[in-house]
């Protein structure tokens, strides 16, 4: 069940990605009514059932430039198929992760994007952050 935290400070850094071989990463944009709430993900095998274990990242309210966006970057999570564990009538639920890409899920409110999900090539600047993915050699 997601839960909420509410970090203090605006997140000014950029995230460096160490991903490649079988290991993607994924961002998800929210409104700002989620900044502190923490979002599961888990694996789903084939016939969407839990393949593995859950894992959780707070969205954070992130300075791009001159703008500022909601996100939570799941900066390591091995490729197949994940599911999105939150209540949001509607919302993308389900994500394929990619090894050596960073998908994306955007749940903000009137996004044109809200009910797709993507994926960015490394080193991509994905809409409304700053991402630098490196690929992990051999693994």
């Amino acid at each position: 069940m997601p839960h909420h935290h509410h970090p203090a400070r605006l997140q000014t850094e950029e995230a460096v990605l160490d991903i490649g071989g079988d290991i993607g990463a994924l961002i998800l944009y929210t409104d700002p009514e989620d900044r502190g709430r923490e979002i599961e993900v888990s694996p789903i095998a084939a016939d969407g059932e839990v393949a593995g274990p859950r894992t959780h990242t707070a969205i954070h309210e992130r300075l791009v430039g001159a703008r500022t966006v909601f996100a939570g970057l799941y900066p390591q999570l091995r490729a197949g198929t994940y599911r999105l564990w939150a209540d949001r009538a509607g919302a993308v639920d389900t994500v394929t992760i990619v090894g050596g890409q960073v998908s994306e899920v955007d749940w903000r409110t009137g996004s044109e994007t809200a009910q797709t999900a993507g994926t960015a090539e490394p080193d991509a600047e994905a809409p409304g952050s700053e991402v630098r993915a490196i690929e992990r050699g051999g693994a």
